[in-house]
């Protein structure tokens, strides 16, 4: 009897370890996917290109299983991303994917072709851990418009070499970028070219302007001045004659309706005998 008792509490014991061990192997097999926020991402750079330049583009994100909920990146967070465009041709986005790690971003080289166009930079964003995975798309548009170009002719005045320097561009008294200068040989001459691409021009006149007066007379334009310019015009948008058509057509059967009242009148005026 004492042995039969004995077998059974064995039995018990045995069943319930049987039991037990899967739900704790389940219970450590099962993927931590608790995280601090969902997944975000973003793009950062310049909306507006000129043709045939190359810009680097920050694509950066965090969030999802990758991150634990104090924040460490305990995962895989990653970003795969394409462009589109009505022609694509020679558009590239380098490197099209790539892991992010701890949140630093990683600079995407985008290369534009010669047509103007909006393109789209898609990028997809995946955060992985242990089994879980969570992934968001976004979008970036950048307008590629043909380019304010300007064209300087640059001279070394000494017999000596002059060292490598930037010409600083300002549009209509604004400074919006600079040209940088190789090192010039004795009387070099040198073809600098500044390219401006923008869509917030007005109409009317504009004006580059560039000055060498920090290179103490050693470098001059074209012509011995130190100073550049070149003004351009941005025609406006073509009158609207809408609004002239309307004022001509209601001063117009406006006379005739006083033409027409006063007629009526006078044949109703009887005639004096």
């Amino acid at each position: 009897m004492r042995r039969s008792v004995a077998l059974a509490l064995v039995a018990l014991l045995l069943g319930a370890a049987v039991v037990g061990l899967p739900a704790r192997a389940l219970a450590a097999a099962a993927p931590d996917s608790s995280s601090a926020t969902p997944v975000t991402g973003n793009v950062t750079g310049p909306t507006v290109l000129g043709y045939n330049v190359n810009k680097d583009y920050l694509i950066n994100g965090t969030g999802g299983p990758a991150f634990a909920a104090n924040g460490t990146e305990v995962g895989n967070f990653s970003y795969y991303a394409s462009v589109t465009g009505s022609n694509t041709t020679g558009v590239t986005i380098t490197p099209s994917e790539s892991g992010i790690v701890n949140r630093t971003g990683v600079d995407a080289l985008l290369t534009v072709g010669n047509i103007s166009e909006i393109l789209t930079i898609v990028v997809e964003f995946t955060s992985t851990y242990k089994g879980a995975n969570e992934s968001l798309n976004i979008t970036y548009d950048v307008q590629v418009v043909q380019p304010y170009t300007l064209s300087m002719t640059l001279l070394s005045t000494t017999s000596a070499t002059i060292l490598a320097f930037s010409l600083t561009i300002s549009l209509d008294g604004t400074p919006v970028g600079s040209v940088s200068v190789p090192s010039l040989t004795g009387h070099e001459t040198y073809v600098a070219t500044f390219s401006y691409a923008t869509t917030s021009l007005g109409s009317g006149y504009h004006t580059f302007t560039a000055s060498l007066t920090t290179e103490h007379g050693l470098v001059t334009f074209s012509g011995g001045s130190t100073s550049y310019s070149k003004t351009f015009y941005i025609p406006g948008p073509a009158p609207s004659y809408t609004l002239w058509y309307v004022a001509g057509a209601v001063a117009f059967f406006g006379a005739l309706f006083i033409f027409i009242t006063r007629v009526a009148a006078r044949r109703r005026t009887p005639t004096k005998k």
